[in-house]
């Protein structure tokens, strides 16, 4: 399993599927054109870049570069790195059909190929056993009421506020945001934020 610094953001979800088969980090997929919409995602997408950095891991036809090009001139180029894929003709074993220009995407490349992509783009390998301790769970998630109870999902959003985050963030995927982004000093400042505003 390879271990990066950078948040990875790819089109859909079967590219997720498709990297977490080998990569540890956090990978947010944009659902396509959706990105152009959503404001929260985008919003994500700049704060992973702001701390972690941001690798941007698209098909090679001209929907992905649409995509590319787009988040490039949202995010500061010094955050933000492209991982390019070669143009491979085919089509991936879950479609009927190829897609509209016949190149496999992201997901129907097999892993030495994307693995490539990501070193030429630069990216930060870490080292070592994965930290013990991460100072988010989902049982003090619990503990400090931001799940499993009837005013959770008003405390959640008032702690995304607080920490610059899109509001509708899913539990799973604040607790890791939390624990790539954000020190355990910064979440209890955020968590004193959202009291005070009560």
């Amino acid at each position: 399993m390879w271990r990066i610094r950078e948040a990875v953001v790819v089109e859909g979800r079967y590219d997720v599927i498709r990297l977490r088969s080998f990569l540890d980090t956090i990978i947010v997929e944009t659902d396509g054109f959706q990105i152009f919409k959503d404001k929260d995602q985008l919003a994500l997408l700049r704060t992973l870049a702001a701390t972690r950095g941001l690798v941007v891991l698209t098909d090679s036809d001209g929907a992905g570069f649409v995509i590319r090009d787009h988040l490039a001139s949202c995010i500061p180029p010094e955050q933000i790195k492209h991982a390019c894929i070669p143009a491979v003709l085919g089509k991936e074993k879950r479609k009927a059909a190829p897609s509209s220009e016949g190149l496999l995407g992201v997901e129907g490349l097999d892993t030495k190929t994307l693995q490539q992509a990501l070193l030429r783009a630069g990216v930060t390998m870490e080292d070592g056993e994965k930290p013990t301790h991460l100072y988010m769970t989902t049982a003090r998630f619990y503990a400090d009421g931001f799940s499993g109870r009837p005013d959770s999902r008003a405390k959640r959003e008032k702690l995304c506020r607080a920490l610059g985050l899109p509001p509708r963030l899913s539990t799973a995927r604040l607790i890791a945001v939390l624990n790539a982004a954000f020190s355990e000093e910064e979440y209890e400042a955020a968590v004193r934020c959202g009291e005070e505003e009560e």
